[in-house]
């Protein structure tokens, strides 16, 4: 295990100038030692920061990593992190990643995303009918950029609308590094055991929707009652607060840049080219991705021994210079911005993101098509930003139009 003494503290905080900035440390660190010790819960473990796009990927794509956070050694947010259960299968290796993951994989192809599109594109518009309807200012977290992919996670899952305040509220929790361990399990027992409820119903009585077919597998012994409950959960609480702030932070990003926005206004691959950079240019994962080296692996000329974590900090890797031309600009042009690593890489790669992409598709264009007046409300000072989330992005937004 690498020493903690000298090693400096690994923090989460962005530039309050720059809020939508990595922290400038780290990019000085991508040059000067990519691959080099930070030290975490005030010192008692130390891990890896790998902040080179080349050695990101290597890492998470490499097998000798485990996403296991019970693992001794595994650099999580706060010590003592059991491991999830099984629907949760971010954190779960192969086999039971590969299973959970299969079970799922059909309901997440680029064609059945597609079906969605249509009423994508409905809500969209009933939800910005809704907030120009009546006078602003407005919270535009509130009034829209959460309640879109609420919706659409409630349609695609089957899950009642209605109760969005109840999985809304124990899903913040998931997030919140302030949040005790004994929330967490409270907001997690709570989900699962609606979402227990749910799949039962659906076992009885079927609709056309993701739960109910999860409810299929568990008549056919793929997967258990519990793992159908556990991964509707994940996909609930995962299905709407990414994109919810994704869709917040690219509307700040881009009335700062205004040159930029009649590219979302543009044709279809103009606008899905724009979606990359902003995904490329924002990345919401704030503290990170976390693994821990089964065997002792070289990433980037320094050896990392069995039982050691890894910190990726994807927003730095993501500025990697020697990979993005002018990496710190919007360029909504650019022509390689694909190859970013908001979804992460290799088998852990986020599976929802196909939705995710036409999600940010549909609402970017249709947002500043119907609304060319938008602008904030408050200074940049004055918006407040989730510092202290494993997601990133701001508790409200007020605008005008």
């Amino acid at each position: 295990m690498p020493s903690s003494a000298s090693a400096p503290a690994f923090e989460l905080a962005r530039p309050k100038d720059a809020p939508l900035d990595p922290p400038p440390l780290y990019a000085e660190l991508r040059t000067e030692r990519p691959v080099t010790r930070v030290s975490l819960w005030e010192g008692q473990l130390s891990a890896w920061l790998v902040t080179r796009w080349e050695d990101a990927r290597a890492v998470l794509g490499s097998p000798a990593f485990s996403s296991d956070p019970s693992r001794p050694g595994a650099p999580n947010f706060k010590p003592g992190t059991p491991q999830p259960r099984r629907g949760f299968f971010q954190g779960h290796d192969d086999p039971v990643h590969a299973l959970m993951r299969r079970t799922l994989t059909r309901e997440f192809m680029v064609k059945r995303i597609d079906a969605l599109r249509p009423a994508i594109a409905r809500l969209t518009d009933e939800l910005l009918g809704d907030l120009t309807g009546r006078p602003g200012p407005a919270d535009f977290v509130e009034r829209f950029a959460l309640p879109l992919p609420s919706l659409v996670i409630c349609e695609l899952l089957g899950v009642p609308y209605e109760d969005h305040p109840f999985f809304q509220r124990h899903s913040k929790v998931f997030v919140d590094l302030t949040a005790t361990a004994e929330e967490t399990t409270r907001a997690q027992q709570a989900l699962a055991t609606y979402l227990l409820e749910l799949v039962r119903t659906k076992r009885t009585t079927p609709g056309d929707d993701l739960v109910t077919r999860l409810a299929e597998q568990v008549e056919a012994g793929v997967i258990t009652e519990q793992d159908a409950a556990d991964l509707s959960s994940f996909l609930l609480f995962a299905g709407h607060e990414t994109t919810a702030n994704m869709i917040a932070l690219s509307t700040i990003t881009l009335l700062h840049h205004p040159e930029q926005i009649p590219y979302v206004l543009g044709d279809q691959d103009q606008v899905a080219g724009a979606v990359e950079e902003l995904l490329r240019h924002i990345s919401i994962v704030h503290g990170g991705l976390r693994r821990t080296a089964v065997e002792d692996v070289t990433i980037g000329g320094v050896t990392i021994r069995a039982g050691e974590g890894v910190i990726i900090p994807v927003g730095v890797a993501n500025r990697d210079p020697e990979v993005f031309a002018a990496p710190d600009d919007l360029d909504l042009e650019r022509a390689d911005a694909r190859r970013h690593l908001a979804f992460g890489y290799g088998i852990h790669q986020c599976l929802g993101q196909p939705l995710a992409r036409a999600e940010l598709q549909i609402v970017l264009p249709e947002l500043f098509r119907r609304l060319p007046g938008l602008k904030v409300a408050v200074p940049m000072q004055g918006i407040a930003f989730k510092r202290d989330s494993i997601v990133y992005g701001v508790h409200e937004l007020p605008v005008t139009w």
